[in-house]
């Protein structure tokens, strides 16, 4: 927001200067980004009266003029702007004089005429307002006149950048108030004669959406007189305020917009059909706004209307049909209170931003629209003249925001500032900032003013008491830490040796984004319910995901389309699957993927190009459990999915639990994902990974080992894994190696059958086994399988 540093002056007048009261609004948290002057430097510019303009005799353009500057005999100037006119006050720059630019201004002749002298234009003299012509100033200036001193030009314009919940200082009131409590001053506001009714004209408000609007003031006034001037004073503080002038009627409603940041409307009367209207949008109503734009009022927007039609979009932007023209005799006046969620985002979705919807969605006080309303009409009668009717008022105090009564306890206050300041101190500052104080040895039962909407809970006293003590006044203390080792069980595996396991086995670590899309991920879960997002970035974001999958197979997709031929991919993060069980009716779980496609080695001329297939990815997840030291733990068991393909899908169990699932990806799958070849993934529940069993130091046996290997012949449908397990039962503590090294099916063995070959290594750590014993237990071991598998011995 931009104001006049002269016009704040006018509310409170702090004895410091420019750079002090700029450094003093910074620190109380309202960043100053900028000070700009509100016009050149320049010297020697008076006021003066044009007595005399004639035509140049020698040129078409220009005028030779005689001018009144107060001085014993008039002053000669040649002027060639199209608006120099006889009895005009312009900006006369004497000879001597200089303007922006050091230029000096000297005696001249200009087609045989002398000039002593310059009329000003804005632009000549630094001021930043468009004009084709000379600078007119109004009649009952002062001949002879300082400019600088008569229109202020040594004031500046200070930018300060607010935050979105300091909306109370979106107007000089608000600034001024601030200003006032930092530097323990009262606030003058300005006066003016209060409005009395004198006609009966007025118009009725139907309030139906009192919700979103609890409070709406009307006010007719007739015979206004549009085309009337804008006071210069008013134009200057608009301008420096960085708002243009239009006419009388926009600049006092943007005037008290900027004075105490109420926004406010005004409609042509002759426009408004019956009664006026405060609802929501029918969602298929046209209506044009005051830039031209046409638009469908939507069904959630808060819209002002007659019986007949739109008028206009209510905190946002008026209606070209009932803005005001200069064919406009008789106004109605809007001052309103809309609540901030009515209008949040609403002007944003129709591509505006405008001063109204700025201050409406950040917040006004609920209690200021008399106020304005009283000060817009006594402005209107003042520049414009006319009638004033009644205020017409429609409210509903439910809804009507309330001061809020707020606890700050001493205990919290020191605790949180690291300081002490005293209770007296505490509640003065409280009290300067407008807020009824009750002190009670050791808290304070304060209740908050309404303007200042942005106070709500504990921490915000305490924020208001440390910008208005200031923070440079609060002593820098270094914390005291106590430091204690963390608590590590010996058990745990850390994900960062799980990322290093992968990265070293050929791994990138991926992030994708925790939102997918939905119909993708219907592919891969098409009987699962995701949580969808009420406000995407997008609808191919808005679905929160179910597994890993879905993110690892586009980026997959995505590789590949840019020529990357071998793919090996693991990401760490949240699931996110609905469960009316949970208190938050969602169970997160942190989960690992890896997904593998293309080569299953970089191209290289000492190995065979073969593509990935399952076991590849089996490998690097049977490396991830082997962190663990408890590979028994651990198993896998054929299992279907949705979004893997048939036959080589596999459930990963812990301890006999559903921990994860592996497989290839389905065909169907290839091409929504623009896959190219076969692609492999597995997921992994953490929290079921991440632990593992303490190794426990045995002997080791001075004695020698036995190996015996055998083959059985088991159906085909037999698990290997089972069989194993079933040896590993079997055979107990003298079983000390177990590996599967052959599996075979062809000539030799029947149809519908395999051959296991299994190497057993058996040791004692007391003795040397005998041969005898090695026998038995190879017996006991086949015995066990011919009973559970009906396996037999292969020959």
């Amino acid at each position: 927001m931009k104001f006049s540093e002269s016009w704040l002056r006018e509310w409170v007048n702090p004895n410091i200067s420019r750079e002090e009261l700029s450094h003093q609004i910074t620190m109380a948290g309202l960043e100053v980004d900028g000070i700009e002057s509100v016009a050149g430097e320049f010297t020697g510019v008076v006021v003066g009266e044009v007595v005399e303009c004639g035509q140049h005799p020698d040129a078409d353009k220009l005028r030779v003029t005689k001018i009144n500057v107060g001085e014993d005999e008039l002053i000669d100037i040649v002027c060639g702007a199209p608006n120099c006119r006889l009895g005009i006050k312009v900006a006369v720059a004497m000879v001597g004089a200089v303007l922006p630019g050091d230029f000096k201004i000297k005696k001249a002749k200009l087609r045989g005429e002398p000039s002593f002298g310059m009329l000003c234009s804005y632009g000549e003299l630094g001021i930043n307002v468009e004009s084709d012509g000379i600078l007119e100033l109004p009649l009952d200036a002062p001949i002879g006149a300082d400019l600088r001193d008569y229109l202020s030009l040594n004031d500046a314009i200070i930018d300060v950048d607010l935050t979105a919940n300091r909306a109370d200082c979106l107007g000089m009131a608000g600034l001024a108030r601030e200003v006032g409590v930092l530097n323990r001053q009262s606030v003058t506001e300005p006066s003016w004669e209060a409005v009395t009714a004198t006609i009966d004209d007025a118009i009725k408000i139907d309030l139906q959406a009192p919700e979103f609007c609890p409070r709406y003031l009307g006010r007719v006034v007739k015979n206004v007189n549009v085309r009337a001037e804008s006071p210069l004073w008013m134009q200057e503080k608009l301008r420096r305020s960085g708002i243009r002038s239009i006419d009388p009627i926009v600049d006092i409603t943007n005037y008290v917009l900027i004075e105490f940041g109420q926004p406010m409307h005004a409609f042509d009367l002759a426009k408004i059909a019956g009664d006026i209207q405060v609802r929501m949008g029918s969602g298929d109503e046209k209506l044009t706004l005051l830039d031209g734009k046409e638009i469908t009022v939507p069904t959630d927007s808060l819209v002002i209307s007659d019986q007949e039609k739109s008028l206009a979009l209510a905190g946002v932007f008026g209606g070209e049909f009932s803005g005001v023209n200069s064919d406009t005799q008789d106004i109605m006046l809007e001052c309103a209170f809309f609540a901030p969620l009515a209008i949040l985002g609403k002007a944003r979705r129709l591509g505006l931003h405008t001063d109204s919807s700025h201050r409406f969605e950040r917040g006004v006080d609920p209690e200021l629209q008399h106020k304005v309303m009283d000060r817009a009409t006594r402005l209107v009668l003042d520049i414009c003249g006319g009638e004033a009717g009644p205020v017409v008022e429609a409210k509903s105090d439910e809804h009507l925001p309330k001061p809020v009564e707020i606890v700050l306890r001493r205990s919290k206050l020191d605790r949180i500032l690291g300081h002490h300041v005293c209770d007296a101190e505490v509640t003065e500052i409280l009290e300067r900032l407008g807020f009824e104080v009750t002190f009670n040895s050791d808290s304070w039962d304060v209740t908050t003013a309404t303007y200042r909407f942005d106070m709500a809970i504990e921490e915000d006293l305490i924020e208001e008491v440390a910008r208005i003590y200031g923070y440079n006044n609060i002593p820098n203390i270094a914390p005291v830490a106590s430091l204690s080792m963390p608590v590590h069980k010996e058990s745990a595996i850390s994900l960062k040796r799980v990322r290093s396991m992968l990265v070293a086995r050929g791994f990138q670590e991926a992030v994708t984004y925790s939102f997918v899309d939905p119909k993708l991920q219907n592919l891969v879960h098409p009987d699962e319910e995701a949580m969808i997002l009420p406000n995407p970035i997008s609808i191919e974001m808005s679905a929160m995901r179910l597994s890993m999958f879905t993110g690892l197979l586009g980026a997959v997709g995505y590789n590949q389309s840019r020529q990357q031929n071998r793919v090996r991919l693991f990401e760490t993060g949240l699931r996110f699957v609905p469960d009316n069980t949970a208190e938050s009716k969602v169970r997160q779980q942190a989960m690992l993927g890896a997904v593998i496609s293309g080569n299953q080695n970089d191209e290289h001329w000492s190995m065979e190009s073969k593509t990935v297939d399952f076991f590849d990815l089996k490998g690097d997840l049977e490396a991830v459990i082997g962190l663990t030291v408890s590979d028994a733990e651990f198993t896998l068991r054929s299992a279907t999915h949705p979004a893997l393909h048939p036959g080589q899908c596999a459930e990963i169990l812990r301890n006999d639990r559903v921990i994860g699932i592996i497989g290839a990806v389905h065909p169907s799958l290839e091409k929504p994902f623009g896959l190219n070849g076969k692609t492999i993934v597995f997921e992994l529940e953490l929290d079921a990974l991440l632990h593992a069993c303490i190794p426990l130091a045995q002997t080791v046996s001075k004695f020698p080992a036995n190996r015996r290997d055998i083959a059985i012949v088991v159906d085909d449908s037999v698990f290997a894994g089972d069989v194993v397990k079933m040896i590993r039962k079997v055979g107990q503590n003298q079983l000390v190696g177990l590996n599967l090294f052959d599996v075979y099916q062809g000539k030799g063995v029947e149809p519908g059958k395999k051959s296991l070959a299994i190497a057993l290594t058996l040791q004692d750590n007391t003795r040397t086994l005998e041969e005898k014993e090695i026998a038995e237990m190879v017996d006991l071991v086949v015995s066990a399988l011919k009973s559970e598998f009906n396996a037999l011995l292969r020959d």
